[in-house]
């Protein structure tokens, strides 16, 4: 019996906390976002959905791969992680997770996972086949990107927070509940009597009570009036504080936190509506565009400021009819073309 063994060996395994875990939990927390904890509130996917919906909307010119369902994508991942990478092939390939190689700050080759339904697979491809857009690159690591919650964690984890507070709060408080003094009774009799209370609402209750002469005499009046033991959410300034919490969130995405005021009027939505297309998102947009013209082998523009009608009405139709007027003066006082685009070149009107 000798390559048998009468004993089993031991067999070893990797404990919970050990390396292989590290690296998994890490992983995880890298593809859900940052911690993800601001990305499970409401604020977030707010931004995120306006984020969405403003790159989704945009006009591409100059190839076809850029479809509204791939900038969606884009946008989400950008505004979750910072970063969106799409394989190219006869179409943009949205990739999980990535591993590169790097030269001179610039990545050269990527390792892609692709998902798949039954379980996602691994290729290898060089930059060139890559689109891989990204914001906010920090100069110590210029291939990646940095989302909007990590450039304020700070700001993410206190509304997290105070909104994990305010539900454990409602979920576990006695909200509406009271302390009745009653005199000396069983426990039997407090829980009947405490059950005959319930669906009560708007009756009237007579209960047959006893003058307490225990403990030196009867009791003093002022005992007998119920006590209210609903926390005291005013003074504690949780509200305010979350309020607080989410402007600055929705600051960070650029979204005017004034947008969502109970007061908000017209004009005020309007502006907010252009900040967001022309100080966020158009930024963006032509960042991904130059990535697109490098990387798909012709000129690539995304308009975002246009199909959102992110721009004064009234004033563009008033600025047309004073450029006509003008053009029309010019011409009856016989400047020639030359003197006409130089002047519309000095007020910024030169295309």
């Amino acid at each position: 019996m000798w390559p048998f063994r009468k004993t089993k060996a031991l067999e070893q395994r990797a404990s919970g906390t050990g390396y292989t875990a590290q690296i998994m939990a890490a992983r995880e927390a890298y593809v859900a976002g940052r911690l993800g904890l601001g990305e499970l509130t409401g604020t977030v996917q707010t931004c995120v959905s306006l984020w969405e919906s403003g790159l989704s909307l945009a006009d591409v010119d100059g190839t076809d791969l850029l479809r509204r369902h791939v900038m969606g994508i884009a946008a989400r991942a950008l505004a979750l992680r910072g970063e969106a990478v799409f394989l190219i092939r006869d179409r943009l390939i949205p990739v999980i997770d990535f591993d590169l190689a790097t030269r001179n700050g610039e990545p050269v080759a990527y390792r892609l996972s692709i998902p798949e339904i039954g379980g996602g697979r691994t290729e290898t491809a060089l930059a060139g086949e890559v689109l891989h857009f990204r914001l906010a690159s920090d100069p110590g690591t210029p291939w990646a990107g940095q989302a909007p919650l990590r450039r304020a964690s700070l700001t993410a984890s206190l509304m997290h927070t105070l909104e994990t507070a305010l539900a454990e709060v409602y979920e576990n408080a006695p909200l509406g509940s009271q302390v009745v003094p009653f005199p000396e009774s069983p426990d039997v009799n407090l829980e009947t009597l405490g059950h005959g209370f319930r669906g009560r609402r708007g009756r009237v209750m007579l209960r047959e009570s006893v003058t307490v002469t225990a403990a030196g005499g009867p009791a003093p009046t002022h005992d007998w009036k119920p006590q209210g033991v609903t926390p005291d959410l005013a003074n504690s300034m949780a509200v305010e504080s979350l309020d607080r919490a989410r402007s600055s969130v929705m600051a960070v995405y650029g979204v005017l936190p004034a947008i969502f005021a109970a007061n908000a009027q017209g004009p005020l939505v309007r502006e907010a509506q252009r900040h967001l297309a022309q100080w966020i998102l158009q930024p963006i947009a032509v960042m991904m565009a130059e990535e697109a013209s490098a990387k798909l082998g012709a000129k690539v523009s995304i308009d975002v400021v246009r199909p959102a009608q992110a721009f004064d009405h009234g004033g563009k139709a008033r600025a047309f009819g004073a450029m006509v007027a003008a053009l029309a003066a010019a011409k009856d006082a016989g400047l020639d073309t030359e003197a006409v685009q130089d002047s519309l070149q000095f007020i910024d009107w030169a295309d």
